[in-house]
């Protein structure tokens, strides 16, 4: 096992892998920007290094920093956390180059699966669904027409090396079409460097479900259940569930299986998600993201795994600690991201915490980094917690997180919490009876 790892990342991920490590007996080291001087994570964590000013590309994103900051504190392992480096190849190569592990996939993997052109190939020859579309990258107008054509319109194009929903347009037909390819393009190259996109059978009431997936590096896969994700602003996820309301128990060991089946036979190591739009009981592969979700606390609770502990151990090389026979749903689980936002327009809302009181109580978990008196810099992302219960079914895990929100006080900045208590008045979230397009309609109707 190791006996130091650092932590690449900021605010509630950081803190959950400093917790996590702690209770392997694993010292941690805390990388922090001036902004962050005074964060949670720095004071929780065992040592703390200041790699740099405010600006993530010069703190968060600085390779050198990071990986000067292990080797002057002597951690032999990086834990990524979830967004700024974790899905890049170079870094994990430059980590690995530097004789540290990483604590996830290989560089290898990460760009395999960071191509969603390569990804969706290599998915449809292990046997995962695929959505109707190209089958590579659409490099002219004409072909975009001939792709629109033989998958059927609606299309929708979308930047191969995009995220985010950014470099992602909808086309009803071959007029739109036009617009779309080029505006995406144009999107694409200014947002990733990159114009290549590829173009897709646009589903008109899906679900977004994903699989939790985890291997040992060596042959062997498990999944985790499903989560359902479907309820999101602007391609944002910000209510996600588990196990998804639509999916029963052999729909679920069927996706689930093909899934770990195909990163065991890629030889995949660590936690990995892989997404899908799901619409009248058929699954279509959307991507696969190589690192821990920012909704992986629901597929714990139901499961009862910790799947940091487990990233950890699986680096250091230990097996993983469970079998896929060990794994059975138990109960629900919902989680909600609460940002530092304004509604209605969701405008972002740094500023000083006056006073904090987290939530508890049985199956209520908060993860979150602010604490009273706690300044939210403006240089990063909004999402200031995760809210997560579990109940021994849905209508319990529903009435908890009612509850829990009437618990939770977070005052002096704005948040998004009345967005949930309203949310949990509709008949669609009470039902579980929604898609991915749900929230954007009724946001237009009810916030915005």
């Amino acid at each position: 096992m190791f006996k130091k790892i650092l932590i690449a990342n900021r605010g509630e991920i950081a803190l959950r892998v400093v917790r996590a490590a702690r209770e392997m007996g694993v010292a941690t080291v805390a990388v922090h920007s001036t902004a962050d001087s005074d964060a949670m994570h720095v004071r929780m964590a065992d040592e703390a290094i200041c790699i740099g000013p405010p600006p993530s590309a010069q703190s968060y994103l600085s390779m050198a920093a990071i990986i000067s900051a292990c080797e002057i504190t002597g951690a032999e392992a990086i834990h990524p956390g979830y967004g700024f480096l974790s899905e890049n190849a170079s870094f994990v190569q430059a980590v690995e180059d530097h004789g540290i592990k990483f604590i996830g996939p290989s560089a290898a993997h990460i760009r395999l699966m960071g191509d969603k052109i390569t990804a969706k190939d290599t998915m449809k020859k292990l046997g995962v669904p695929c959505v109707p579309g190209s089958d590579g990258g659409v490099p002219t107008l004409d072909a975009a027409y001939a792709v629109g054509e033989e998958a059927g319109y609606p299309v929708i194009v979308k930047a191969t090396a995009g995220g985010g929903g950014r470099g992602m347009k909808l086309a009803r037909n071959k007029t739109e079409l036009e617009t779309a390819f080029r505006t995406a393009r144009a999107e694409a190259k200014a947002a990733f460097g990159n114009d290549e996109v590829y173009i897709e059978k646009y589903l008109g009431q899906p679900r977004h479900i994903e699989v939790q997936i985890f291997g040992d590096g060596k042959g062997r896969a498990v999944h985790l259940g499903e989560r359902d994700c479907s309820l999101q602003r602007r391609h944002q996820k910000v209510f996600e569930e588990a196990p998804g309301p639509a999916i029963d128990a052999a729909t679920r060991a069927r996706i689930g299986e093909t899934c770990a089946k195909a990163v065991a036979d890629l030889g995949y190591e660590g936690a990995g998600t892989i997404e899908f739009l799901y619409e009248n009981g058929e699954f279509f592969f959307i991507e696969m993201n190589t690192r821990l979700q920012v909704e992986h606390p629901v597929t714990e609770a139901i499961m009862g795994v910790d799947l940091v502990r487990e990233q950890i151990r699986v680096a250091a090389g230990l097996p993983m600690s469970f079998h896929q026979e060990d794994l059975a749903v138990n109960g629900h689980a919902i989680e909600v991201r609460i940002n530092a936002e304004k509604l209605p327009n969701f405008a972002p809302c740094p500023g000083k915490i006056s006073q904090y009181h987290a939530p508890g109580g049985l199956g209520v978990r908060m993860d979150s980094a602010i604490y009273d008196g706690y300044r939210i810099p403006p240089y990063y992302d909004s999402l200031i917690g995760k809210l997560i219960v579990h109940g021994r079914d849905r209508p319990e895990a529903l009435a908890r997180l009612s509850r829990a929100l009437g618990e939770l006080i977070i005052d002096g900045i704005d948040t998004t919490v009345p967005l949930f208590h309203a949310l949990l008045e509709t008949q669609q979230v009470q039902s579980g009876d929604y898609t991915i397009h749900w929230l954007e309609g009724w946001l237009a109707e009810n916030i915005g």
